[in-house]
């Protein structure tokens, strides 16, 4: 499991390195970093407000790169609402992850959560 979100990110660099794809045999660099962005905020959360990580894997489906990320919290994520013209730091990860993501699921367990996120890869 990854102490944190940097060895979250070096975990699917190898794998997303794994599949050749593209003109060039390797993924757009555009699909790869949005991969890697989706990594970082859902393990970054785990840590910051979901009371730890408590599980993690990443796979390549056919659909593209499937995430699961485990936490220790029963709450939601949620996007934090900011007022217009205020500078506010925090609140985007959340609408950052659905937005990128093809599927985002929550499913609840017995001493939290686990958000699974689909990337598709081309």
């Amino acid at each position: 499991m990854p102490r944190n979100a940097a060895s979250a990110r070096d975990t699917v660099t190898r794998l997303l390195a794994s599949r050749a794809l593209g003109p060039a045999g390797r993924l757009a660099e555009i699909v790869v970093a949005d991969a890697l962005l989706v990594t970082s905020e859902l393990v970054t959360n785990a840590f910051r407000h979901g009371g730890g990580l408590t599980g993690f894997t990443a796979e390549l489906t056919d659909e593209g790169l499937l995430l699961a990320v485990a936490d220790a919290s029963p709450e939601v994520p949620v996007a934090s609402p900011h007022p217009p013209r205020t500078a506010h730091v925090g609140g985007y990860g959340w609408p950052l992850v659905c937005r990128l993501a093809e599927r985002v699921s929550i499913t609840f367990h017995p001493g939290g959560k686990r958000i699974v996120a689909l990337i598709a890869l081309p």
